[in-house]
């Protein structure tokens, strides 16, 4: 399977990670039928930069609001400020979420580094992706 990804979306992750570094940001990826289509901020409010976790206020807000347009959550996005693009220990620990996409941005590198994955079965496969205009 390979996943679409709208290049507004990439840019926004990039843009927000940016932002909180040093810290780790995070948020939400709104789509339909294996694509991409936004990119919804959350706030962070892990107890440590170094970690992340979605305010379910805001992960509550976003999915009413994706099902109102007819779009759903597909996943969810969080940075790594200081290393790859992929999933951690601790990351595929606390990812609970089966058969969503889960897309990390790496600031390790210039330009910045993208990895999606798939939970399947408690661990985490990568995912194909394309970015379209």
């Amino acid at each position: 399977m390979t996943v679409t990804l709208r290049a507004a979306a990439v840019d926004a992750v990039v843009a927000h990670a940016r932002e909180a570094a040093p810290a780790e940001c995070c948020g939400l990826l709104i789509g339909r039928d294996g694509a991409v289509l936004e990119a919804v901020r959350a706030r962070n409010v892990a107890a440590r930069p170094t970690r992340f976790e979605i305010d379910a206020k805001d992960h509550i807000e976003a999915r009413r609001d994706a099902r109102a347009r007819g779009l759903a959550v597909v996943g969810f996005y969080h940075s790594h400020p200081q290393s790859p693009p992929e999933p951690s220990a601790r990351d595929r620990d606390e990812a609970s979420y089966a058969d969503h996409l889960y897309l990390i941005v790496s600031l390790a590198s210039d330009p910045p580094g993208i990895g999606v994955f798939r939970l399947s079965d408690g661990n985490f496969q990568e995912v194909r992706c394309v970015t379209v205009g």
